[in-house]
């Protein structure tokens, strides 16, 4: 039997990465818009930098479309807005069915605001069988501004 004794600083230092799936071999995005200076890859990809801007104004979609059917433990999206103030909702689903119908993970809104409210970071512990379809829509400016959508990360375990 192997043994470790843990001490009180071997405790608060020992963390757990989730193994990333690895989103460029395993799925295909589909996206309504981007910026050409902030590809979607760029939040997708774990080496990318920079994250995701939409082209335009208005509510977007980043679909995510897997080669195969994935069992999915923990989705981690971040959001930031540095620029302007406002009131962000987003909507987190998903398919078994290749997308005939979805169902929703989690609805949240969130206000962006300078200097304390910048950064938007969830974590969701989920249990999702034979997923097809991931998608996330982003309605960047809830009173119909002309913000548009941005996603810093997007990580799937």
């Amino acid at each position: 039997m192997r043994k470790r004794i843990l001490t009180a600083t071997s405790k608060s230092t020992l963390r757990i990465e989730p193994a990333w799936l690895d989103l460029d071999n395993l799925a295909t995005v589909e996206v309504t818009s981007e910026n050409k200076d902030h590809p979607v890859e760029s939040a997708l990809l774990l080496s990318g930098m920079g994250g995701w801007r939409a082209a335009q104004p208005g509510s977007q979609i980043i679909r995510l479309l897997f080669d195969q059917p994935r069992k999915i433990k923990r989705i981690w999206l971040i959001f930031e807005e540095t620029e302007i103030a406002r009131t962000q909702e987003f909507v987190l689903r998903w398919s078994s069915d290749l997308g005939n119908s979805f169902r929703e993970i989690v609805r949240q809104q969130w206000n962006f605001s300078e200097p304390d409210a910048i950064r938007e970071a969830e974590d969701y512990l989920v249990d999702l069988s034979n997923v097809t379809v991931l998608e996330l829509e982003i309605i960047p400016d809830k009173d119909g501004g002309d913000a548009q959508a941005s996603l810093e990360s997007l990580r799937v375990a």
